[in-house]
């Protein structure tokens, strides 16, 4: 991915998919990590210290700090890649991304999965917390939705890195690249507004609808693998 040639270059400075990107807007409830700042503000919610919740919770929180870093990895290679100047060092950001998304966080969703949601989504229909359609939606129903579209998208970026410079025609290579830049953007966005959510309004909503035996349970079931 280092060696790049100008017109490779060229492209993608006048096709940038982090401009375009930028102009995205994404339809869900405003909030996008591509937006001002206020809109990593959670709705009005009672907020929850951190120290205040169940271990359980915290343990899914304490989970989230890795990742967060190897998204920050990704993105910052994924850039160098835009510019031409991707190097050893950022190549090995985007492998151990893949890696940690392969092997922690697709554990870490079976966990809430499996563990977390079903009760928290029945919680949150008893308590209103949910959509007014004739299918009442859930938190967790848009939160499993971010686990299937980030496994989809993290696979369709994944290959298209591996295999865009082994492409002979050129102009098919740039191609692919643009689309890998433009998908990797999407996802990098796409993870953080997920933790965003989890963080400032699933998890304090868990905390105050699950009673404290029930996560102590979850405790238990999380102790036997949780299968």
């Amino acid at each position: 991915m280092s060696n790049m040639t100008h017109e490779e270059k060229l492209h993608l400075k006048t096709n940038d998919p982090m401009a375009r990107q930028g102009e995205k807007e994404v339809e869900d409830d405003g909030i996008s990590p591509m937006s001002p700042p206020e809109a990593f503000e959670p709705p009005a919610k009672e907020a929850i210290a951190y120290d205040e919740m169940h271990p359980f919770l915290q343990r899914l929180y304490d989970e989230h700090e890795p990742f967060k870093k190897v998204i920050d990895g990704l993105e910052s290679a994924l850039k160098d890649i835009k510019e031409g100047t991707m190097t050893r060092e950022k190549d090995k950001l985007v492998r151990d991304f893949f890696e940690f998304f392969d092997q922690e966080f697709i554990s870490h969703n079976l966990k809430e999965e499996k563990i977390l949601f079903a009760l928290l989504h029945n919680r949150l229909l008893e308590s209103g917390e949910h959509s007014k359609g004739e299918v009442p939606q859930t938190a967790v129903d848009v939160l499993e939705g971010d686990h299937r579209t980030a496994i989809q998208k993290s696979a369709v970026v994944f290959n298209l890195l591996s295999i865009f410079h082994r492409l002979p025609d050129k102009s098919s290579s740039l191609m692919i690249l643009d689309l890998a830049l433009s998908q990797g953007f999407e996802l990098v966005e796409e993870l953080r507004l997920h933790i965003f959510r989890e963080e400032n309004v699933v998890f304090p909503l868990a905390h105050k609808l699950i009673r404290r035996d029930e996560f102590e349970a979850m405790e238990m079931k999380e102790k036997s693998g949780f299968c």
